[in-house]
C-alpha cells in the first residue's frame, strides 16, 4: 500500500491506523500548497480533489476521505479490535465517532481557521462551536478513557484532528479531560512512530 500524505495534516490519523495493524506500506509526501509529490510530480493526476490522505491499496486503486479508510484499514484486522465486529454495540460506537469527528470537529476547523482571509466574524462562530465540542467532549472523557470506551482507529482521527489546536493557537486549559486524552494517545507506540516519521517529534 502507499500513503499520499502532508505532515500533520488529517492523514496523520490513516498512518497511525497503518502502524496499528502494522501494515506494509509507503509514504509519499505531498505539498497540499503546490499540490506535488516530493518528486514533483502533479497530485491532482491520481488525486483530483487535491487533498490527502489518498491511499493506494494492494489492488492498485486509489481511495481517499479519513473516515473511511479508517473502517477499510480496521476491517482489515481479523479480530476487528480496532473498530468491533460488523452489529455490535461498539462498532456502531466508533462508526458513529468517526462521522462525529469528520462533520463536527474536521469540518469545523477547516478551511476556516486555516485561510488568513476568513471574516473575523465566521472565526469566532467556528471557534465558539468548537469550544462546545471541546467540552463536550472534555465531559465524556472524564468518564472513560477513550471515545468508544476502548482505544479505536475514532481515537486516531480525533489525535489528528484535535492536534491542530497547537498549529492554530487554540488552548485547552480549560478542558483538562481532553488534554489527559491527547496525551494518553500521542504516548501509544503507533502514534510515536507516525508522529516521529512525519517530522512532528524529534
Amino acid at each position: 500500500m502507499k500513503l499520499y500524505s502532508a505532515p500533520g495534516a488529517c492523514s496523520l490519523a490513516v498512518h497511525i491506523a497503518l502502524r496499528e495493524f502494522g501494515a506494509k506500506f509507503e509514504t509519499i509526501a505531498v505539498d497540499l500548497t503546490t499540490h506535488t509529490t516530493a518528486d514533483g510530480s502533479d497530485f491532482r493526476t491520481i488525486s483530483p480533489r487535491g487533498y490527502v490522505p489518498l491511499l493506494q491499496l494492494n489492488d492498485a486503486t486509489y481511495h481517499t476521505e479519513a473516515a473511511s479508510l479508517l473502517q477499510c484499514l480496521a476491517d482489515l484486522d481479523p479480530l476487528q479490535s480496532l473498530i468491533g465486529l460488523p452489529g455490535t454495540a461498539r462498532r456502531l460506537a466508533v462508526i458513529e465517532w468517526l462521522a462525529f469527528i469528520a462533520t463536527e470537529l474536521h469540518k469545523v476547523f477547516s478551511p476556516w481557521l486555516w485561510h488568513k482571509d476568513t471574516a473575523d466574524s465566521t472565526r469566532q462562530f467556528v471557534k465558539d462551536k468548537l469550544n462546545s465540542r471541546f467540552e463536550e467532549l472534555d465531559a465524556l472523557l472524564a468518564r472513560q478513557d477513550y471515545l468508544a470506551g476502548e482505544y479505536s482507529v475514532a481515537d486516531a482521527y480525533a489525535f489528528a484532528i484535535l492536534n491542530w489546536v497547537n498549529y492554530l493557537a487554540l488552548p485547552l486549559s480549560r478542558y483538562p479531560n481532553l488534554q489527559a486524552y491527547l496525551r494518553r494517545v500521542a504516548e501509544r507506540p503507533s502514534v510515536q512512530e507516525a508522529i516521529r516519521t512525519e517530522g512532528l517529534i524529534k
